[in-house]
Formats: structure tokens, C-alpha cells, sequence
């Protein structure tokens, strides 16, 4: 299994859709090889067994459960998901350059995050052949059935592998880039995406809008996309009936959290706040995340007046995302393209009512959160503060969707990759 980051070191979805998704397979018996671009030190790693190209195995804390099934193995390469991406390698230096005295300090073990919480960084168009030529030198002499790839950053390592091994190749696609830049494509990640795909003995979509979007713009065969939905980590009873009574406080609290960046529409939720504050005073918007779009929405936030009543936290990880479920009255995600979603269903699951953007996969499988198109800004100030003015149906909301997410954990979608698995590889 190829992928690119893993907690505790994510900036987005992928991580933690790879953390639910090989913990539920390690239930069902699967060996996986796990191979990342980044050295983590075991006392950084949550709960998995470590390998790494130059040490022993090591077993890491297991504060969230120990893996049986589950090794991962470590390449000295850095990468960052949602850099801006260099058309043209850089020319070397005499003095090392910046990305050069990562590699050389994550060899020494060193894990410090980056000010922003984005742990890769440097030239993408690089590092991705870097780390395809260095997986594929990894599994040589490895056992394995076949390769199961995470994105468009390791699909050109899963080509390798499979042109060198004969094993088949399983892509599997949690976001495009036409989710991530709508019609302004980057087309070297484009051509890496629609190779990979067609590369690919199978694809697996984690949504049947996702899968639209491989059929319509890759010319990929229907026949050929299995649909995946994503899953929810199940949180402690105790943790979630924490969450409410709400921290008492004279303000409501809507949460937006996650990247800050065209794709997740931070814009529209601005324009939907200022709408709201029209006609409710005590009411505070919180935007938890970073992006490049972070200074914008800022000045924007300003402009419209509203500085004072929008709080800008930053990158938030483990208690600190905790602490803003238990703050909030309602979590908005006005994603413009949202592949699936899976922070709808955390939020659920820490009983926080949901409201969503109909352009997202989590809209297809959830029944009991409120949705609306995310352009339509009227119709999303109306139900927030409809929700916020209305305690009965934010306690039926919250109530509703939290039994309906304890339903969509990652053992069924284990389940359908292991069948996907089966159906390629005899014997599994």
C-alpha cells in the first residue's frame, strides 16, 4: 500500500481515510506493507508497528491499539500535498537547499512540523518519481499480491511496482484535480492522475460523484470504478456526551473546519455569515484550518464588516479539534467539489448537527444533516439560523446523526476492498 501521509503527520482527509481504512483491514487479517515518503520516529507514530529502511522493527505506543497485520516502511523523500507544484526541477546549488536539509534532517529521525501543520514540502514533480523509484527498489524481494495505491502523488510509484513485480495495481482515487482546482487544471498532475488510472487494474471512487468524474474527464470505463465509501473512527460515548450541554457561553458557535482553499468554498461560508449576522447578533463563526486562500478570507472577513465575529485558529490536530466540536452548535462544509468528506461524519460523530454542501460524496450516505447547493448562500444562512434559533431540531439533528454515523465505521469499506482484492488476486 502506497500513500503519502498517515497520522499523526496529515493536512487533510487521505490520512486519516488511510489510518480507519488499514485499521480495519489489519481486523480482517490483511498483511499490508505500508510505505511512506517521510521518517517518523516511533514516538511520534500513534499505534502502528514501525519498519523503516535503516533501523529494526520497533513497536509504537499503542494508545489506540496495537497492529497485527500492518508493517510500514519509510522513504528519506518529503513531500507536501498542496504545494504549488514546479513546472521545471531546480537547479542544483553548492550549498544545500532547503529541501535537501529536510531529507537530510528526516534521516536523522527529526519530525518537526512545519509552521503551517503541512509536514512535506518541496518541488512535487521531483519527489514524486523520487519516492516511485525508491518504493519500487523497496519491493524487491518483498512479499505481496498486489499494490494498492492512494492518490495521484503515488500512482507513478504503483506504475513502477507493477511494471516491475507483475502484481496488480488497485488505484484509489479520494480526490482529482478537478475537485482541487476546478476547470484550472495543473496539467503534469492531471496527465500523473489519468495514467495512473488507466495504469490500474481497478479503481476504487470514494463517492459516485468522484466516480463521474474519473468516467466524464479521464475516459476511464464505468466497468472498471468500484465505489468505496469512507468511514468514521467510533469515538467514546463518554467524549461524545461531553460535547453537549454546549460549553456555556452566550454565543453560538459554527464551525468551519478544514483546508482553507477554493475547493472547500471558505468564501461562501463568509458570505453566508455575514447573512446570518444580519439578523443574529450572538453568534461567532470559527474557521479552523489553513490554506492559501487564508490571507484572502481574512481580508474578505474584514471587508464585509464581520472581523470581529469570525475567530481564525489555524491548523488544528488531535485535542484541539476535539475542543471545536465541543465548542460548536453546527458544522458547515460548503465545499464546492468535495470527493467525500469525511470531517461531516466526524463532526456527527462527536454529535455536532451538520450542514453540507450537496457537491459532496458524504451527502449520497447521510439522510439526517441539512444540505443545500453550496453557491446558494441565501438558502445557507436561512438553515443556519434556523438551526441556531430552534433547540428542538439541533437536538434531533445532533441526536439523529450521531446514530446514523455509528452505522458507516471502516470495517464495510475494508470489506469491499478485501472483495475488490479477492476478485484480482486468487487465494485472497
Amino acid at each position: 500500500m502506497l500513500g503519502w501521509e498517515f497520522p499523526p503527520f496529515i493536512s487533510g482527509g487521505l490520512g486519516t481515510a488511510c489510518y480507519g481504512l488499514t485499521k480495519a483491514m489489519d481486523r480482517l487479517g490483511i498483511e499490508i506493507t505500508f510505505v511512506l515518503p517521510k521518517m517518523i520516529e516511533s514516538e511520534h507514530a500513534t499505534h502502528v508497528q514501525l519498519l523503516s529502511p535503516t533501523s529494526p522493527r520497533s513497536k509504537a505506543p499503542a494508545e489506540f491499539g496495537a497492529f497485527q497485520h500492518l508493517a510500514f516502511r519509510h522513504i528519506p523523500s518529503v513531500l507536501r500535498p498542496y504545494a504549488p507544484v514546479e513546472s521545471e526541477p531546480q537547479e542544483p546549488t553548492e550549498q544545500p537547499t532547503a529541501q535537501e536539509q529536510r531529507v537530510a534532517e528526516d534521516r536523522e529521525g527529526s519530525t518537526k512540523p512545519s509552521e503551517d501543520g503541512m509536514d512535506y514540502s518541496g518541488d512535487m514533480s521531483v519527489e514524486i518519481h523520487r519516492y516511485a523509484e525508491a518504493a519500487a527498489k523497496l519491493a524487491q524481494g518483498q512479499p505481496f499480491d498486489l499494490i494498492h495505491a492512494h492518490d495521484w502523488m503515488t500512482y507513478p510509484a504503483g506504475m513502477l511496482v507493477q511494471q516491475r513485480s507483475g502484481k496488480p495495481l488497485v488505484a484509489h482515487v479520494h480526490s482529482t484535480e478537478f475537485d482541487r482546482s476546478g476547470e484550472h487544471v495543473h496539467q503534469m498532475i492531471y496527465e500523473v492522475e489519468r495514467a495512473g488510472m488507466h495504469a490500474a487494474d481497478r479503481i476504487i471512487a470514494v463517492s459516485c460523484l468522484t466516480r463521474n468524474i474519473i468516467t466524464a474527464r479521464y475516459g476511464v470505463a464505468g466497468e472498471k470504478v468500484d465505489v468505496v465509501y469512507n468511514g468514521v473512527e467510533p469515538q467514546d460515548e463518554a467524549i461524545v456526551a461531553s460535547c453537549h450541554p454546549r460549553i456555556d457561553q452566550e454565543d453560538k458557535i459554527v464551525l468551519f473546519l478544514g483546508r482553507i482553499t477554493m475547493q472547500k468554498g471558505p468564501e461562501y461560508f463568509l458570505q453566508a455569515a455575514r447573512k446570518v449576522l444580519a439578523c443574529v447578533e450572538n453568534v461567532k463563526f470559527v474557521m479552523a484550518g489553513s490554506g492559501d486562500m487564508m490571507h484572502r478570507v481574512i481580508e474578505m472577513a474584514a471587508e464585509m464588516g464581520i472581523g470581529s465575529k469570525v475567530l481564525f485558529t489555524g491548523f488544528l490536530r488531535g485535542d484541539d479539534v476535539k475542543k471545536a466540536y465541543q465548542m460548536a452548535d453546527l458544522y458547515v462544509m460548503p465545499s464546492v467539489s468535495e470527493p467525500f468528506g469525511i470531517v461531516a461524519l466526524e463532526a456527527l460523530a462527536h454529535g455536532v448537527p451538520v450542514l453540507m454542501s450537496k457537491q459532496s460524496g458524504a451527502s449520497e450516505v447521510l439522510r439526517h444533516v441539512l444540505k443545500v447547493d453550496f453557491w446558494d448562500t441565501d438558502q445557507m444562512a436561512n438553515k443556519i439560523v434556523t438551526v441556531l434559533r430552534n433547540p428542538p431540531l439541533r437536538s434531533t439533528l445532533r441526536e439523529h446523526g450521531n446514530m446514523e454515523v455509528r452505522r458507516l465505521g471502516w470495517d464495510g469499506a475494508a470489506e469491499r476492498c478485501v472483495k475488490i482484492y479477492a476478485e484480482m488476486v486468487v487465494g485472497i
